[in-house]
């Protein structure tokens, strides 16, 4: 493994812990590129279908990792986001975790208003991604860097 995957930033959240406890793999990606989303989009969605997530289910996720990964090309200068393969004994799920040592959000309640946007788009990126997964966390800190964690659960 390269050294860019085992320190690739420097941002520390309690997110990169969450669900350690359901958490059975974890695989570690780097977001560069626009390459990097691809492959990405690839990860989540082979990650959903081995766990049967309905198609609607599979095409939310898919969905939000996307515009998650694309905001941390955009907004964080690049990072890396966590798979994780997760099971509380009754169900299984896909968590992901992105990160990067961008500027932070500044105003996290603003930033998940539909309709807000620094980067001229529709401003519906954060929140939109919400509304997709089952859970949702952020922890931004000015000048530190963003980490966001979703996961979708198997219904």
């Amino acid at each position: 493994m390269s050294a860019a995957l085992n320190n690739p930033v420097s941002f520390e959240s309690d997110l990169f812990e969450r669900h350690r406890q359901h958490r059975t793999e974890r695989t570690a990606l780097p977001l560069r590129s626009d390459e990097d989303v691809v492959a990405l989009r690839k990860h989540v969605r082979e990650r959903a279908v081995a766990i049967a997530l309905s198609l609607v289910d599979q095409t939310k996720l898919v969905t939000a990792a996307s515009e998650l990964a694309r905001n941390t090309l955009k907004y964080g200068g690049g990072g890396m986001v966590y798979l994780d393969a997760l099971t509380d004994g009754f169900r299984k799920g896909v968590g992901l975790i992105f990160v990067d040592d961008g500027p932070g959000i500044p105003d996290l309640d603003t930033a998940l208003r539909d309709g807000y946007t620094t980067g001229g788009g529709l401003g519906l990126g954060l929140g939109g991604s919400k509304r997709l997964v089952d859970d949702f966390d952020i922890d931004s800190r000015a000048g530190e860097g963003t980490a966001v964690a979703v996961v979708k659960w198997k219904r």
